[in-house]
């Protein structure tokens, strides 16, 4: 176990505002991929977290194993459970970040859970936890913005951000009141339903992009259903950045034996994230 650092306060880092910035700057927009923490094991996922930023990777979303998903499909949730079955805990995935801080410092790493573990945690006190081992912002699926004051201060005083979901379906009157206060990113949705199941037409994601610029000024990065270098190209050129998850999960469980790691886990997870990246780049240079 890797003790988390304990300093006297936290230090606002604000790596997410900074590498959004710095890729607008460079005129495109970010790959963001997903990992479920302990999947299948601590140290295959640590190893994969580690080698990330290296093959593309330029925020990485780590997801926290949970026994009862709300948003996540078959694949996340077969994740999920092997991440449990490895001895996955929220201070154990904190512990995790704290490890991969020791080496990067720089990567924006964003906690994607849900509020019944936190809850048990205590809030202020993972917010605390979290800034210590170096996370930068939360996506709390399951926790509306009437009931966002069970973590917003104690996320604001730790210089965390809360990641703010929108959907298609999201009224635009709904639309202002959820972006007043928000923070980091806005992370849209961009299917109704669950994730790894659908993906949403070039048409339907222009036109949610334009409602979403004139209600907030945050970067947006779009979610659920990109599955190719071409989706995510065309997602990161559209909005700010685009996520990876479900591909990525089951590439990763295709090479797995009963469960568990093989000598083809790392290259093959690898080798599709840099096949992303290379779509991402490619995506953002003129015709």
């Amino acid at each position: 176990m890797t003790p988390l650092p304990h300093p006297s306060a936290p230090e606002r880092k604000n790596r997410i505002g900074k590498r959004f910035a710095r890729l607008a700057a460079e005129g495109r927009g970010a790959l963001i991929p997903y990992l479920e923490a302990f999947d299948p094991d601590r140290a295959t996922s640590l190893t994969l977290l580690k080698a990330m930023p290296e093959a593309g990777a330029d925020l990485i979303e780590v997801g926290v194993p949970f026994s009862d998903p709300s948003a996540d499909g078959p694949t996340i949730q077969q994740a999920a459970e092997r991440g449990l079955k490895a001895g996955a805990t929220l201070e154990g995935v904190l512990e995790m970040v704290a490890e991969f801080r020791q080496t990067d410092d720089e990567t924006p790493i964003v906690l994607m859970g849900y509020c019944n573990p936190i809850d048990r945690f205590g809030p202020e006190k993972f917010c605390r936890a979290a800034a210590r081992a170096g996370v930068d912002g939360l996506i709390v699926v399951d926790l509306p913005p009437e009931e966002a004051a069970l973590l917003a201060p104690h996320a604001r005083a730790n210089g965390l951000d809360i990641i703010t979901l929108t959907a298609p379906t999201t009224p635009q009157a709904r639309l202002n009141t959820i972006l007043k206060n928000a923070t980091g990113f806005v992370y849209y949705v961009s299917i109704a339903g669950v994730t790894g199941t659908a993906s949403a037409t070039t048409a339907q994601l222009r036109s949610a992009l334009e409602r979403l610029r004139q209600a907030t000024s945050l970067p947006v990065a779009i979610g659920f259903g990109i599955r190719t270098p071409q989706q995510a190209a065309e997602a990161s050129r559209i909005a700010d950045g685009a996520v990876v998850a479900s591909a990525l999960i089951k590439t990763l469980a295709s090479t797995l034996n009963d469960g568990q790691a093989t000598p083809q886990t790392l290259p093959a997870v690898l080798a599709q994230l840099r096949q992303l990246a290379a779509g991402v780049r490619k995506g953002a240079l003129p015709e």
